[in-house]
């Protein structure tokens, strides 16, 4: 038995994992607390499933331990690990009912048919499908598929949920509506969440914390709203959300020459005249209907050269004159955009947020 902390429900120390000559995993290290939800993010080849999996037992790390409520699983077979898990692919039995799919894991621990019964309906109704007990996967839809997937996960009562892609074969506003569902189911019982997704929007509307993964490692570990204000590497910066990204020379603290024109930033430890990397997103500058904008600091103007309408907003591309040819993306609500009259040629003034401005080092 391991030593841990009561509020620790899973503990991951320097996890390696290597297939032949590649490296999947490299060195991570992350505690979970009880009832969090945590979500693991990061493009294709990351390590993210790799990670779940060892987590599950369905692969073996290379090096490294795998603390579960004070128990060291790091070797134990999937079924001597108390989890519940959900496939992107829901992996229902098609020929079993969706009450028998719900009880599988309870008739094979040899539970009694009364507390099967009670448990199965009692979960059917948590997840909104009480009378679908005598139905079959095929007449369900793919969200109703996915909520019989997580009843059957949850029926055991495990200690800790695994949430592999789950959303990712729905249309978009099914993953919307479940992805809350899920989220409230999951407060209401308190379980430790480990939700993995490719899904920048998922992650950040449902998780407690955000593990951003790059490369087999861990770049970033925070609440959603710390990782996308406060990234700590380019990386982050660049992949969580859409963001600006400008190339600067550092002239003073706190000052960056972004081809003619001068900005205030926060200061990052740059030398006079080393080379930076401006982050800065699309909603982090200030228009003329907060106010006169003369006076500002890091005051620009520029001509729209784009212009996406995506319903209650509007991207638009801007082409900020002295920037020597880099270009902005800024967001404009619909009101805003037809009070300033935000259209493909016109000169917008508009003024940067310099406490919102990530600084780096160019690589």
């Amino acid at each position: 038995m391991i030593e841990s902390a009561a509020a620790e429900a899973l503990r991951l120390e320097r996890i390696e994992k290597s297939f032949g000559a590649f490296v999947a995993l490299k060195s991570v290290d992350l505690t979970i607390e009880r009832g969090e939800l945590v979500c693991f993010v990061g493009p294709s080849g990351c390590g993210k499933t790799t990670l779940l999996r060892i987590i599950a037992g369905l692969e073996t790390q290379t090096r490294g331990r795998v603390i579960q409520d004070g128990r060291d699983v790091s070797s134990a077979p999937p079924a001597a690990r108390d989890y519940g898990i959900v496939f992107q692919s829901y992996a229902l039995f098609p020929n079993l009912t969706i009450r028998d799919n719900v009880a599988y894991g309870l008739v094979n621990r040899r539970r009694g048919r009364a507390e099967v019964d009670a448990r199965v309906a009692e979960l059917l109704t948590l997840v909104g499908l009480a009378d679908s007990g005598p139905k079959y996967p095929s007449q369900m839809s793919g969200g109703q598929q996915q909520r019989i997937a997580l009843a059957r996960a949850l029926a055991t009562a495990p200690s800790l949920l695994l949430l592999d892609e789950p959303l990712s074969a729905l249309d978009a506003k099914e993953r919307e509506r479940l992805r809350g569902e899920i989220r409230q189911l999951q407060r209401r019982l308190g379980v430790t969440t480990i939700l993995v997704t490719h899904d920048q929007e998922e992650a950040l509307s449902m998780a407690d914390r955000v593990v951003v993964m790059n490369h087999g490692v861990i770049e970033q570990v925070g609440a959603p709203l710390e990782v996308y204000e406060r990234p700590v590497t380019p990386f982050v910066a660049d992949f969580i959300g859409k963001v600006n990204v400008l190339s600067a020379t550092c002239v003073g603290e706190g000052r960056y020459r972004v081809g003619q024109v001068e900005l205030t930033a926060s200061a990052n430890g740059l030398a006079q005249g080393q080379p930076a990397r401006l982050y800065l997103r699309p909603e982090d500058r200030v228009l003329e209907d907060s106010g006169p904008l003369e006076g500002r600091p890091n005051l620009v103007r520029g001509t729209v050269r784009n212009l996406d309408f995506l319903g209650t907003f509007c991207l638009a591309t801007i082409d900020v004159e002295g920037f020597d040819g880099q270009s902005m993306l800024i967001y404009f609500s619909l009101n805003q955009a037809l009070e300033l009259d935000v259209r493909e040629g016109a000169r917008i003034p508009f003024a940067l947020r310099g406490e919102r401005v990530r600084v780096f080092p160019q690589q």
